[in-house]
């Protein structure tokens, strides 16, 4: 076994020390207990390439390594001693064969993340396979059914924490319609001198535990001045009585305020500068990849104009933004042309506790000026969910919808069932108290199996020709232990990027702006007809303690959801928390309902803002039973997991 050291001691790093990492930057050895022989030394360095695989065989080695991230040795788990692990290389129409061996003293598994394969090869412990024991290999055999940036990483535990994760490029059977000169991945993670365990564990016993941007005395009578007496000591009462704290944007910060993380791009800290090469004209195409554990970066380029050409894998119709939020597990490629001789990648955390930093440069060495990172925000009631015109709930800093989108309207759905009265002191003035649900103790909720639902067939359709699809009214849930609060009046906000995004004068992307490309290589078939049946889950919580789940249940407690084969089902899907939720479905392509018809937008993976109401079909097309979850890593451990049954 391992012996992994001891975590470093809760306390505020240095800027100066968050920004340099490693002068040399990430130093990597291997380490592979028990083999008898020690494999060459990497070094993760601008100067040494990451390792690139390309074929239809591939041989991956899960193993331990001493890596140097902050300037203190730690260990890590990598694939075949690169981190991230390699780039796959692969394409659209080919059979792949990958043997991947566990060196480990743990067991371990590979994940393809957003791709379609067969049930056995998804790569899910305890619910598609055995997993891959220390010592044995597993062969993956599959075809490759489409094409696009994808991602891998093991499926177990903690260990995508630990650096178990790489980058896929797909590339299509036909001519793909976006070209480019250059090519490159940008992987973004999330490292941690901190043993996760450890990481899980002050999460549990403390959900603000490296919350280091809590509302101050100052921030009072500044609301005070801007607001007036009335409006603050609302506010300040509503988020007390919840015992939530509206600065509590990420569950682990970064270490330039005094958190545990320090943010890479390919495996790279900011000082390190991974370096992209380019000639003065060309057009650049740059896949990015979150793979972090827990972290939502926000992506700019200052002075360099982007042009998003691809979701999570699959081709959009070009849209040119200053910035995007990447959430975790999502993907997006943009292409830029670059004139000048240097510009900085810039990835600031959500949360504004730290960034990644590459740079984009005409020839090794260069690097351009590195932008102050934006203000902290704070959450308001909007994202509980709550009424906008509440007495002294005034929204700040929300930005005005794009009239260059073509939004359809969505009816402000009736109110949730909240029974504010169970839950201690929650109730606020001039906020209606509905009824009790009709069965005590569990949530009631018409049409569920459990926590978890069963397709129900939708009602049929109305003098208009559209489908009546369940509101939120149709569930009706109950405060407790694992569910201190649900959205009253759940907005879908597609059209808008998010806290810390709106109104900040750059031109950012939202889910409103993805339009699916009409023509060459697609992801899926087009589908026009509506939903044979529908599933509505409420992603609920409680932050204090932790907990996280669907419809207030967490895996051990719930059924799975169950998708009848051939149907068509659309998910709804409501985030009753005061945090986003990146939600990932296996095995299915997943069709983001944006009101843009047959060309809504395909996703792997797709985030819920807080407070939020989300709807998305998927065609039950993959026999089998698969992973059904919440991509931050220790959300997913404390509840916030199930599966779906086709059958």
């Amino acid at each position: 076994m391992v012996d992994y050291p001891e975590p470093p001691a809760r306390g505020r790093l240095s800027r100066r020390r968050f920004v340099e990492g490693v002068a040399a930057g990430a130093a990597v050895s291997l380490l592979h207990p028990g083999l008898g022989h020690a494999l060459p030394a990497q070094a993760a360095s601008p100067r040494v390439p990451r390792q690139v695989l390309q074929g239809t065989r591939f041989d991956l080695d899960l193993q331990y390594a001493a890596v140097n991230i902050t300037g203190k040795p730690r260990t890590a788990m990598l694939i075949n001693g690169s981190l991230p692990g390699p780039i796959l290389h692969w394409r659209e129409g080919d059979v792949l064969t990958l043997r991947v061996t566990n060196r480990l003293a743990v067991p371990t598994s590979l994940h393809w993340h957003g791709v379609i394969v067969p049930n056995g090869m998804d790569g899910v412990p305890g619910v598609t396979y055995a997993g891959i024991f220390p010592g044995e290999t597993f062969i993956y055999r599959f075809p490759v059914r489409q094409s696009g940036t994808f991602w891998y990483h093991s499926h177990t535990h903690f260990q995508e924490q630990n650096c178990i994760t790489g980058a896929l490029v797909i590339h299509p059977r036909e001519p793909d319609p976006v070209q480019a000169d250059q090519d490159y991945v940008v992987q973004l993670n999330d490292w941690s001198d901190e043993d996760p365990h450890d990481i899980y564990y002050h999460l549990k016993a403390s959900g603000d535990y490296y919350n280091y941007q809590q509302r101050t005395f100052g921030d009072f009578l500044h609301e005070v001045s801007t607001r007036g007496w009335r409006a603050t000591l609302a506010d300040r009462l509503a988020w007390g009585r919840m015992r939530m704290d509206p600065r509590d944007l990420s569950d682990v910060t970064g270490a330039m305020l005094g958190g545990t993380y320090t943010y890479l791009i390919n495996g790279q800290p900011p000082a390190a500068n991974w370096t992209a090469l380019f000639k003065p004209g060309e057009r650049v195409r740059l896949r990015f990849i979150n793979s972090s554990a827990m972290t939502y970066f926000d992506v700019r380029i200052p002075g360099l104009p982007m042009t998003v050409v691809a979701a999570d894998g699959s081709n959009v119709e070009p849209v040119t933004v200053d910035e995007f939020r990447i959430a975790v597990a999502e993907t997006y490629d943009v292409i830029v042309t670059p004139t000048q001789a240097a510009y900085t990648i810039f990835a600031q955390a959500m949360d504004r506790s730290g960034y990644a930093r590459a740079t984009l440069a005409t020839h090794s060495g260069l690097a351009a000026a590195i932008p102050p990172m934006d203000p902290v925000f704070t959450r308001t009631m909007l994202d509980m969910g709550m009424r906008m015109n509440m007495p002294g709930m005034s929204m700040p800093g929300m930005g005005a919808r794009s009239p260059a989108l073509n939004h359809t309207a969505m009816p402000m759905p009736a109110k949730a069932a909240m029974n504010m009265p169970d839950m201690p002191g929650m109730h606020m003035p001039g906020m209606p108290t509905p009824a009790k649900s009709a069965k005590p103790g569990m949530p009631d909720m018409p049409g569920m199996s459990g926590a978890m639902a069963t397709a129900r067939r939708s009602a049929p359709a109305n003098a208009s020709g559209q489908v009546a699809y369940p509101q939120p009214q149709d569930v009706h849930l109950r405060l407790g232990p694992s569910v201190v609060n649900i959205a009253e009046h759940p907005t879908e906000r597609l059209d808008m990027p998010g806290d810390g995004l709106n109104g900040n004068g750059r031109r950012v992307l939202t889910y409103a702006h993805l339009i699916r490309r009409a023509s060459g290589p697609q992801n899926g078939p087009f589908v026009t007809r509506e939903a044979d049946a529908e599933v509505l889950l409420h992603l609920t919580g409680n932050m204090q303690r932790f907990i996280f789940g669907f419809n207030g249940l967490s895996y051990d407690q719930s059924q799975p959801v169950r998708f009848p084969y051939g149907q068509r089902i659309r998910v709804s899907l409501i985030n009753d928390t005061m945090m986003e939720h990146p939600i990932h479905l296996h095995g299915l392509f997943t069709e983001l309902d944006n009101h843009r018809g047959r060309l809504r937008p395909l996703k792997h993976t797709i985030n819920v803002k807080p407070g939020e109401i989300v709807h998305y079909f998927v065609n039950a097309t993959e026999l089998g039973r698969w992973a059904y979850h919440c991509h931050l890593l220790y959300h997913m451990d404390a509840g916030m997991f199930t599966t779906a049954v086709i059958a």
